[in-house]
């Protein structure tokens, strides 16, 4: 939105004598004072808490994910599932993040013609980014152990893996 400023009545500065000889006579005017604005966020306030939840997840599960890659390659077989299963649900939890991330990031694009806000401290936009290269590194090595290995360890532990 653009806001247009009242003529002033006041002198102008002597910087700005611009003349207007318009009708046989010369008038003296006051520069045009043009503010852009930048429209505020003003969804609802869940954006704010959906925003923090996803920069907190893309934080965690970045680096679970390079992990369980890493392992992947040099082990053939993605992180064990330790004590209660916990660090396999970390792993599998981090793969629904990263692939929710970027879902909602390709969402709005389409939908608003540029990706996700920046968020606070440009987080936000420094995970959508982080789950972008996560996702081709996801890509780079499943397809590296497919052809080396011939096959993908699934979710749960199986014969290959952990079984």
């Amino acid at each position: 939105m653009l806001l247009l400023s009242p003529a002033s009545t006041s002198l102008p500065s002597p910087r700005s004598n611009s003349f207007n000889f318009a009708h046989g006579r010369a008038r003296l005017h006051a520069p045009l004072k043009l503010l852009g604005m930048a429209k505020e966020s003003s969804d609802s306030g869940n954006v704010g808490v959906v925003e923090k939840a996803a920069i907190a997840g893309g934080l965690v599960s970045t680096p679970v994910i390079g992990w369980s890659l890493y392992t992947l390659k040099t082990t053939g077989c993605g992180l064990p599932p330790g004590p209660g299963g916990s660090i396999g649900a970390i792993e599998g939890v981090s793969y629904l993040v990263v692939v929710g991330i970027v879902a909602w990031s390709l969402y709005t694009k389409i939908k608003t013609g540029s990706g996700l806000p920046n968020g606070p401290f440009g987080l936000l936009g420094a995970v959508e980014g982080l789950s972008y290269l996560t996702l081709l590194a996801i890509v780079v090595v499943f397809g590296l152990q497919y052809f080396e290995q011939g096959y993908i360890p699934g979710p749960l532990p199986a014969d290959q893996c952990f079984g």
